[in-house]
């Protein structure tokens, strides 16, 4: 019986396979899922059914996640003088942002999908936490897709908005929890360490970065919460 973090699969549905096989996961285990589990490669709706089966899989929401759903809602409406106007607008522009950050893969495997799939599909992204707060190991675990914005000691984690949790990384230099790990995914590790970090999970003051590039020719990482072991797919 282990908690495990994974994140940042971006739609490696073999990878993150693998890595299940690698951890040895199992009924009785708990994985957490920091976001961003669709776009850039073809298999993220493989990887969101595959996570919707298994009611110990906990997912957070990414910045992905968040593009897409407002997407894919506005892609199953009537087309109407209304809807025509919303493409025009805020939904035009979403709808390019989520295409130029490789929202296509997850589109076009969308379209495919029997009607009754793809409602299935839109109410699991929206049941997406915006974080969790774990405790295990002997250790107290925050866990955010990128980072807290505007982050203020004093706050308890559900007085962010989710704007402040998906898009910006926190500062790696500054401790923002003395007794408690900041785990995040989002900024790829070697963005946030060095070339040190290249492919490998970082840790420091606290924080834990789990991004390890794996749809940019990096590693899928992930961490044991209660033992802090690392596991990879190459």
């Amino acid at each position: 019986m282990a908690t495990y973090c994974i994140g940042d699969i971006h739609g490696e549905y073999e990878k993150y396979l693998d890595m299940l096989d690698i951890i040895d996961f199992s009924d009785e285990d708990t994985l957490f899922v920091i976001g961003d589990v669709i776009d850039r490669g073809h298999g993220g709706i493989s990887i969101l059914k595959d996570m919707m089966m298994r009611p110990n899989v906990i997912p957070i929401i990414g910045n992905h996640e968040y593009m897409a759903v407002s997407c894919l809602k506005f892609l199953l409406e009537e087309v109407t003088d209304e809807g025509i106007d919303r493409l025009a607008t805020e939904i035009h522009a979403g709808l390019l942002e989520w295409i130029n950050v490789g929202g296509m893969p997850t589109m076009q495997a969308f379209r495919d999908l029997p009607a009754d799939e793809r409602l299935d599909i839109i109410d699991y992204l929206e049941e997406f936490e915006l974080f969790a707060e774990v405790s295990c190991g002997g250790n107290d675990y925050v866990l955010v897709h990128a980072g807290i914005s505007n982050f203020d000691p004093s706050y308890d984690m559900d007085e962010y908005d989710i704007s402040e949790l998906i898009f910006e990384s926190p500062d790696y230099d500054e401790v923002y929890f003395p007794d408690k790990y900041l785990v995040t995914g989002h900024l790829p590790t070697f963005a946030v360490g060095g070339d040190e970090y290249n492919g490998k999970i970082y840790r420091m003051n606290n924080h834990i970065a789990i991004d390890c590039g794996c749809s940019i020719g990096g590693r899928l990482g992930a961490i044991c919460l209660d033992s802090g072991e690392e596991f990879y797919v190459e």
